[in-house]
């Protein structure tokens, strides 16, 4: 009996000492569900990211991208955040700035932004604003003591191409009209080339990405009046900041945090990827170090630049002390936001 009990307890221990050698993610499958259509920037960053991260994660575990469209990303957040299991095998890839719905309280957000397991994000989006080359509007401080106000294309309010040039009316006096209804970028190009409208807010990297800008530059057919971003793009050296022209206009302290708040979306990423809340905290260090790793790998490097997709690594742990900060707005700014995106 003794002896049998000392097997026992031997093959106990043993158990459980292959199974603390295991690594956790060992033949499992890893999740990345996409809020965005098949085809579109989100689903080509999952599908970028997606094979590179098991090479990265103690295990090898097995990746799958699933599509879970609906409201703008919200299903997929709200699936991530409130269905799926903490167990770090459902990764979801959304809007970055979604969390614009949680500080206007929407009724359909059923998730708390700054409790995601973020992981991490590529390349930072700045927005800019470009005006036609052959009108009278050279910098902001023509458009802000212009008889007429320049006209703007946009697709519809909530959208940066709307609200970068509300924030600008907003913190530094200028005045637009904006001219909605087009259906996508390239309709807006379209009218800018027609005279219908004179100018855009969109972002650097489309600005540098592709056609007919690269024309339009090369012909001095366009000016860039203002940057967003911490940092002037070295493209653009030239190009005010934002935040230099509310020194240069003395904006308001509200007016600055309202900025913040709303251009933070940029500083979450193209494609931010996040986990449900109350995934242990080993599991989230081993996959933010994967995400990290698989970011700079020459594989997804090259596959991007097929793509025209720029690389830069938005670590997790920056993305989990942003998402804190974006959500402590008082009511003032609050406020101000509603106003700004046409609510």
């Amino acid at each position: 009996m003794k002896k049998i009990c000392l097997l026992l307890l031997f093959v106990l221990f043993y158990c459980g000492y292959a199974a603390a050698q295991t690594p956790y993610f060992q033949g499992k499958t890893i999740r990345v569900i996409v809020g965005y259509p098949a085809g579109s920037a989100h689903d080509i960053w999952a599908r970028l990211i997606a094979p590179q991260l098991p090479k990265y994660i103690p295990g090898n575990p097995a990746t799958v991208v699933q599509i879970m469209t609906g409201a703008g990303s919200m299903t997929a957040a709200n699936y991530v955040y409130g269905v799926a299991k903490p167990d770090g095998l459902t990764l979801g890839v959304i809007n970055a700035a979604l969390y614009f719905e949680q500080l206007l309280k929407k009724k359909e957000v059923q998730f708390d932004w700054q409790k995601f397991s973020w992981i991490g994000s590529s390349t930072p989006t700045r927005p800019l604003l470009y005006m036609w080359a052959n009108t009278p509007y050279k910098t902001i401080q023509d458009v802000r003591t212009a008889a007429v106000a320049p006209k703007c294309g946009v697709t519809g309010t909530g959208n940066s191409g709307y609200y970068f040039p509300k924030l600008l009316e907003q913190t530094l006096g200028a005045k637009f009209q904006l001219v909605t209804g087009y259906q996508g970028g390239a309709d807006i190009e379209l009218a800018v080339e027609r005279g219908e409208v004179e100018c855009r807010a969109f972002t650097v990297q489309g600005f540098f990405g592709r056609e007919p800008f690269n024309t339009w530059r090369s012909k001095n057919q366009v000016r860039v009046l203002v940057q967003g971003g911490k940092k002037r793009d070295p493209r653009l050296p030239d190009t005010p900041l934002l935040s230099e022209l509310m020194d240069q206009y003395k904006s308001a302290d509200s007016d600055r945090r309202l900025v913040a708040v709303m251009l933070g979306s940029g500083e979450f990423g193209s494609a931010p990827m996040l986990a449900t809340p109350g995934v242990p905290v080993e599991q989230v260090k081993t996959l933010r170090a994967a995400y990290a790793k698989a970011i700079a790998s020459p594989e997804l490097i090259a596959e991007a630049k097929k793509h025209g997709l720029d690389v830069e690594l938005v670590h997790g742990d920056d993305l989990e002390a942003l998402a804190k900060e974006v959500l402590s707005q008082p009511a003032e700014v609050i406020a101000s936001m509603k106003k700004v995106m046409g609510e």
